[in-house]
């Protein structure tokens, strides 16, 4: 009886022993190198330099000295970082760009895609995992008396107590699993980065309306104080025409003049309305409730550091999007070729059954069993093959995506540098304009006083001063704009650094 009864157990401890030996070797197989190509980010090789050094307000860093083997430390260290816009030292401006944080809903929105994204990892990383889960179960059972082999001894009145659990993994032999949770986290940092590229056009935004709103604010001033002088100008005239010196004629185009500034002046009102409903929008604002105090841009413009050229590829949100991008399908193409091998799926059961409830936990009440599948799909009629050129042609159109990007930004920065140099040296020449005009309004002035020029020369002079004033205003507000799309274009105060690891 002791040997009979000793051999079963023994029998059972070896195949316990196997059963851990097999997981063993299963959970050491599964750390096996995943299927498909490694990542290797695209590669692109930036210019030494810009070819635009844009305007005097633009920070160049110097180059190395011809020969030369040193470089600065950290070439970012005079980079912007982090609220970018501070650099205008607009405390109005600041205060705006804050709440694009805390109260613009497409800054919300593009933060719940990245939440969503991140959550995403998490979902597939469980498969790594094996699945558990547990049961019981109490039913009484009455069987028919007349059923096939029931005798008159058969108790077909009973109770099945059961309480057990399930478990089943599928080990990830080929990393299907891995590249899947890979797809993911780079998903998930490229969602990042959108997020990133949205506070960035955020932000931009709302800088280049109000500075537009400020420009027009200066143009109002001016435009305020040539209403002023011209109703000065309608009264002396008026009085000229009564004293004999001046004609009906003079009253006329000094009144028309007038009424025409003052136009100009409404108009510039609508328009600045406008900007300040785009500002209450960006800022999470009720345009009702809302305004900005009138303030001409008397701002000086800010030197922005340019950096060099290859810093461009990690400053730039909508690069590392791209470039994230790229990652995430790489993963896919091991994902398709894992579906080559076959899928081994382990699994085992566990519990206590028993028709009482005294010997419900209880050895001879336990039950278990081990198993294991392979499954190798055999014909497909070439799906698994177009799936993997598929994943692979969704590589290289990303790839080219994100040279394409590349290229964008590289464009964008030199139109920005551009425009800054062009409206610099436009600046310039409009404020000689402007000297030009001022004396010849002021000799027109003196001459018409004096009688020897109608009062149509004065009238001219005028107006042609006060058309170059407004240019010089709105090549001022150009520069401003220029500035906000440079610092946009170099990615404000973001670099890849930020992204979520």
């Amino acid at each position: 009886m002791a040997i009979a009864s000793t051999g079963p157990r023994r029998m059972r401890r070896g195949f316990a022993w196997l059963a851990i030996c097999a997981l063993t070797a299963l959970v050491f197989a599964t750390g096996c190198k995943p299927v498909g190509p490694d990542y290797t980010r695209p590669g692109f090789t930036a210019p030494a330099a810009y070819k635009e050094t844009g305007a005097s307000d633009v920070l160049v860093p110097p180059p190395n000295p011809a020969g030369g083997s040193w470089q600065p430390a950290s070439p970012s260290d005079g980079m912007i970082r982090g609220k970018w816009w501070e650099i205008y030292n607009d405390p109005e401006l600041n205060r705006l760009e804050e709440r694009i944080a805390t109260s613009n809903p497409s800054l919300q929105q593009a933060l719940d895609t990245y939440l969503a994204a991140r959550e995403q990892i998490a979902v597939v990383r469980a498969n790594l995992f094996p699945q558990l889960s547990g049961s019981a179960g109490v039913a009484h059972y009455k069987d028919s008396s007349h059923k096939p082999l029931v005798t008159p001894t058969t108790n077909t009145n009973y109770n099945d107590l059961l309480i057990g659990g399930q478990g089943s993994w599928e080990p990830d032999f080929w990393g299907r699993v891995r590249r899947g949770v890979e797809a993911a986290h780079e998903s998930a940092q490229a969602s990042a980065a959108d997020m990133a590229n949205v506070n960035l056009s955020l932000t931009a935004e709302l800088a280049n309306d109000y500075f537009q709103l400020r420009g027009l604010d200066a143009q109002t001033r001016l435009l305020t104080a040539t209403v002023a002088d011209l109703e000065h100008q309608l009264d002396l005239t008026q009085r000229r025409l009564a004293g004999g010196v001046a004609t009906n004629e003079d009253v006329l185009q000094a009144e028309t003049q007038l009424e025409t500034v003052r136009a100009q002046l409404v108009d510039v009102g609508v328009a600045r309305a406008q900007f300040e409903h785009a500002v209450a929008m960006l800022a999470g604002y009720t345009p009702g409730e809302f305004g900005i105090p009138p303030a001409p841009l008397d701002l000086p413009l800010p030197r922005v550091p340019l950096g060099v050229p290859s810093q461009l590829l990690e400053r730039r949100p909508d690069i590392a999007a791209a470039e994230r991008r790229v990652a995430a399908a790489n993963a896919q193409i091991g994902i398709a070729v894992s579906a080559f091998y076959p899928s081994i799926t382990l699994g085992g059961t566990g519990g206590f059954e028993s028709t009482h409830g005294g010997t419900w936990i209880q050895g001879p009440s336990s039950l278990w069993s081990l198993g294991a599948q392979a499954t190798e799909l055999l014909f497909d009629a070439g799906q698994r093959h177009a799936l993997t050129a598929q994943a692979r042609d969704n590589f290289e159109a990303l790839a080219a995506a994100y040279k394409s990007s590349v290229f964008f930004a590289f464009n964008d920065v030199e139109d920005q540098l551009s425009s800054l140099r062009i409206l610099e040296n436009e600046s310039g020449e409009e404020v000689k304009a402007v000297d030009a005009a001022q004396r010849a309004y002021d000799l027109s002035n003196q001459r018409y006083k004096g009688g020897v020029t109608s009062y149509l020369e004065v009238l001219t002079a005028e107006a042609t001063l006060l058309q170059n004033q407004r240019t010089a205003i709105d090549l001022e507000t150009r520069q401003f704009v220029s500035s906000v799309g440079l610092v946009r274009s170099l990615g404000g105060g973001w670099d890849v650094t930020q992204l979520p690891k």
